[in-house]
């Protein structure tokens, strides 16, 4: 993953990560809330995100970053003011010191997006991204606390990845700000109802129309890859059982067959010349259709006579068509 790398280009911050989701406020909380708040979230991301099948090196991994994540120390506000002013005037070791203190904060934060189908890892990965993204935006001098501003840039980040995941179009700006605020009042509601909210329930939260919360929620969405396995066995795949509409079935093949079976023989009731321009004109000769210019040139004959012989052959042939099908019905 490429954001990987930006990460890893970071010395302090060398986890796994990507997703994306505000609504956090932490404010200022004291010191040994705050740490209790990211000791619980180190315990909760590291026992309760689901294992997946052949990732336990990734998880190994996990583990490993998040005892060490436990070893940094928290900021009281004098330190933060003091790294953030070092920061401003381009310290890069206070920089480091400041993103290696606030790790235990993306932890925090992230634990709000397990079980979204988004790994772990990458969620911490793009919280990290928000965190550095924070630390070099970070002004000191308004005198409020590192946390309250680092964490909508955590949320940000941890937000978009999730939207956009396995998405191949990336949604504009203003619909990933509709999305937020769409999953922040669901998150609402499940904690309120004890289930999941219905869309009716959604739109009175939003101020919507119910239309527009089912379009949110079709958005959200998460994509499946054609070649997902849907066997134990690997060996049958989720294109292999999906219809494509554009594709015609057995009986629509036979038909469509015997319909031109059948219009070729009314077309080659057809005078010679008026045959060999339908024929040229529609592409039933099997090649592809060609303008009056091109069968004239082809036939040494003016457009405007390929035209009328055109015009000519169509009602002689639309006859011959009512004719048949009057026979068959009388038939039948």
């Amino acid at each position: 993953m490429a954001r990987r790398a930006a990460v890893r280009q970071d010395n302090a911050v060398n986890s796994p990560v990507s997703a994306r989701r505000p609504r956090v406020a932490r404010g200022d909380e004291d010191e040994d809330a705050e740490s209790g708040s990211h000791a619980e979230a180190e315990e909760s991301g590291a026992d309760n995100r689901p294992a997946e099948s052949g990732r336990a090196e990734g998880l190994d991994t996990i583990k490993s970053y998040l005892r060490e994540v436990r070893k940094s120390t928290l900021l009281n506000f004098k330190q933060e003011q003091a790294l953030g002013k070092r920061v401003m005037e381009g310290d890069e070791a206070a920089r480091l010191e400041m993103i290696e203190a606030n790790l235990r904060l993306v932890i925090s934060i992230g634990k709000r997006y397990m079980n979204r189908g988004f790994p772990f890892a990458d969620i911490v990965e793009e919280g990290n991204l928000g965190l550095i993204k924070a630390v070099e935006k970070f002004n000191y001098k308004r005198g409020f606390r590192f946390s309250t501003y680092a964490s909508w840039w955590i949320r940000q980040f941890i937000e978009r990845a999730i939207i956009n995941q396995g998405k191949l179009v990336r949604l504009p700006v203003h619909v990933v700000e509709r999305l937020n605020r769409y999953l922040g009042k669901v998150e609402q509601l499940v904690h309120e109802l004890g289930r999941e909210p219905r869309a009716d329930e959604v739109a009175a939260k939003l101020k919507t129309s119910v239309a527009e919360v089912d379009d949110l929620k079709q958005l959200v969405r998460t994509t499946c890859s054609l070649d997902s396995p849907i066997s134990d066995r690997q060996d049958t795949f989720l294109r292999d059982v999906i219809e494509d509409p554009l594709c015609l079935t057995p009986a629509e093949t036979t038909e469509g067959v015997m319909r031109r079976a059948e219009l070729m023989a009314w077309v080659k009731e057809l005078p010679e010349k008026e045959r060999t321009v339908i024929l040229a004109r529609f592409g039933l000769d099997g090649a592809e259709s060609r303008t009056l210019e091109e069968i004239g040139q082809e036939m040494g004959l003016t457009r405007e006579r390929v035209r009328q012989i055109e015009t000519a052959a169509l009602a002689r042939l639309r006859g011959i068509i009512e004719r048949k099908t009057m026979k068959r019905a009388d038939l039948l």
